[in-house]
């Protein structure tokens, strides 16, 4: 019957060593996870990266339109090849910053009106 004890023993110092560890896990993960995610966003955000997006969905809107697309259909297109990006850098944003976070609806009816806005500010330059 000594021997249980010592088993016992033994499990209690192998689980508090797990917990410290994990602990330690975590304390890493928590300092380094943000500064990743702020690499990632300035990263996504640079003048040419953002340069680069607006080119890629400027050829993508001309290639819709001479392939006989519809205005309308091209612009909605485009709209949403945008913000495939646009979603993800806003969401990551948010996780850096710690705002309340918005259910995806809302990221998405927001991302459409201010996309919206820019293209009829285009729109009104060009003419």
């Amino acid at each position: 019957m000594k021997e249980q004890p010592k088993m016992i023993e033994g499990e209690k110092g192998k689980k508090e060593k797990d917990v410290e560890e994990l602990k330690e896990v975590l304390s890493v993960v928590s300092k380094e996870i943000p500064n990743l995610i702020k690499s990632i966003i300035a990263s996504v955000f640079s003048e040419d990266v953002g340069r680069d997006m607006g080119k890629a969905a400027a050829a993508f809107y001309k290639e819709l339109k001479e392939a006989g697309m519809p205005e309308e259909t091209a612009v909605k297109m485009t709209e949403n090849y945008i913000s495939v990006f646009t979603n993800l850098s806003d969401v990551m944003k948010r996780a850096v910053s710690g705002e309340k976070k918005l259910k995806g609806e809302e990221i998405s009816e927001e991302l459409e009106k201010r996309i919206k806005e820019k293209l009829t500010e285009k729109r009104r330059e060009e003419e």
